[in-house]
């Protein structure tokens, strides 16, 4: 490693994926749902933006000027390819962070976005990043962060430090990270099969073990072998974050937004006696034994009178993203005993307006369904419930809508060309919500078949066959072909992705 990546893998690419909390529309909806006023996103900035591409799905889908560093040159020149795919306004960079955040050429900030990488850092690059969102965040606002928690990666922590340990000192200094990488999660599945009184103490660790061992490499790389690697409790990241003047605004994580769902009366009520915000959710965090925040932060925080707020979430724009949407049975028991909140008939009000994929205000769905003696709040509550399951999702404007298409159709274009020789990617994007849209290799395939002029199912199905591993057409693939036509195609064509 150099000075210049302090520790940082690099070595190894990070995965293709895409961060459905880094759009600014997403924190707006959760800035209302709080009772805070959410500002106008102009310019937004990610730092650490990976392979870039939730920063370049945001550059192309929302009306906002980005810019992004990531530290990984490989990573800033696969996003640039993106980023000319789709001719949106974005300027990436492969600087350090110390180096980005003193340019003299960088805007004031309406939202910055920091995925991850807040526990993969040294102490002094988060003084780095303090500080710029000090100088650079409006007023007004908003900060997404993410990190790993505590206290619920509290137990797993000795074990990661022995895989790393094992990975620089058991391992040849001239193998890459991802060999060693191998080398050090076998390692740990031979050290938990003597039965250490570590395990013993800490069962969960076997599967979670055993859970890595199943993922991708280079997450897992990235995720746990970088020289720094600091769960924080919530309470320790306000801390930090104090120099820059900012505030916990609420959780990205939408199911945090609803406690009857999620937590038992007794700790509800031992909540709601805590009146400090950061004592709260400290509390809060151990009671679900978090392993993992996702935050939004705000610099001066406008709170909403009861109709200010009430009238800024009627005019909340929001669309069904994904089929009908069938809700575990466990979710529909919790819905069921929860009838003083939005409950299952509330849901599935809302669910029979929006099935036709059509984009709706929250206000016309109040008056759609209001004569059923369904409140504001419950049908707020109940779009929050779906879009932390990402059921629902937040709609742009008609002009602007209009205004990014031309950029999400050439970046889609481009993914979807790529489609045909890598499977790396899985995510679209859509002018309608600003953001991703999952969207799986074979299903691209068929769309890449669809924009040649193949008009039948049959046809996607023989060309995808093509650039699959079976090099022929498979009967399942006709029958997933003739599913996504009736199912899937409807959606995107919604959503505007085709």
């Amino acid at each position: 490693m150099t000075d210049r990546t302090e520790g940082y893998v690099t070595d190894v690419g990070y995965t293709h994926d895409y961060c459905h909390e880094l759009n600014p529309l997403r924190a707006r909806l959760a800035l209302l749902n709080a009772g805070m006023s959410a500002p106008e996103v102009a310019t937004a900035c990610e730092l650490g933006f990976g392979q870039g591409l939730s920063l370049n799905i945001h550059a192309a889908a929302s009306p906002a000027d980005w810019y992004g560093t990531d530290i990984n040159t490989s990573h800033a020149g696969f996003a640039r390819n993106l980023a000319s795919a789709s001719g949106a306004t974005v300027e990436i960079l492969d600087e350090a962070f110390g180096d980005f955040a003193n340019r003299p050429d960088l805007p004031d900030f309406d939202y910055i976005g920091l995925r991850g990488v807040w526990s993969w850092i040294s102490d002094r690059n988060r003084v780095v990043i303090v500080d710029f969102i000090r100088r650079k965040l409006r007023t007004g606002g908003i900060v997404y962060l993410d990190y790993n928690a505590l206290p619920g990666w509290a137990a797993f922590s000795p074990m990661r430090h022995l895989l790393v340990e094992h990975a620089n000192r058991g391992g040849a200094s001239d193998r890459g990270t991802a060999a060693r990488v191998d080398d050090a999660m076998a390692f740990a599945a031979r050290l938990l099969s003597t039965h250490p009184e570590y395990a013993k103490d800490n069962p969960q660790i076997l599967d979670r073990i055993k859970t890595l061992s199943g993922e991708d490499r280079r997450y897992v790389a990235h995720e746990y072998f970088n020289r720094d690697w600091v769960p924080m409790h919530f309470s320790t990241v306000a801390e930090w974050l104090k120099p820059a003047r900012v505030d916990y605004a609420g959780s990205a994580n939408f199911s945090d937004h609803l406690d009857a769902l999620n937590l038992s009366n007794a700790q509800r009520e031992l909540l709601e006696e805590i009146h400090d915000p950061v004592l709260r959710q400290s509390t809060r965090d151990f009671i679900i034994n978090r392993t993992f925040r996702h935050d939004y932060w705000i610099r001066g925080a406008q709170m909403l009178s009861a109709p200010a707020r009430a009238e800024a979430l009627r005019k909340v724009r929001v669309m069904l993203v994904t089929r009908s949407p069938e809700l575990p049975f466990q979710l529909h028991a919790a819905l069921a005993l929860h009838r003083n909140s939005f409950g299952a008939a509330t849901h599935a009000a809302v669910l029979e307006i929006l099935v036709d994929y059509k984009v709706r205000s929250i206000g016309e769905l109040e008056q759609a369904i209001g004569r059923k003696g369904i409140s504001l709040g419950q049908i707020v509550d109940a779009v929050t419930f779906m879009a932390g399951l990402e059921h629902i999702a937040a709609a742009q404007d008609e002009t602007v809508i209009a205004r990014v298409r031309p950029h999400t159709d050439r970046l889609n274009a481009h993914l979807i060309e790529r489609a045909r020789t890598s499977g790396d990617i899985a995510d679209l994007a859509s002018p309608v919500t600003g953001g991703g849209v999952r969207v799986r290799r074979t299903h691209q395939l068929f769309l890449s078949a669809l924009r040649q002029g193949r008009a039948r199912p049959e046809e996607w199905a023989d060309d995808a066959s093509k650039f699959l591993v079976s090099k022929q057409t498979d009967p399942s693939l006709i029958d997933d072909a003739r599913a996504f036509a009736a199912e899937k195609l409807p959606l995107l064509r919604a959503l505007q992705v085709v």
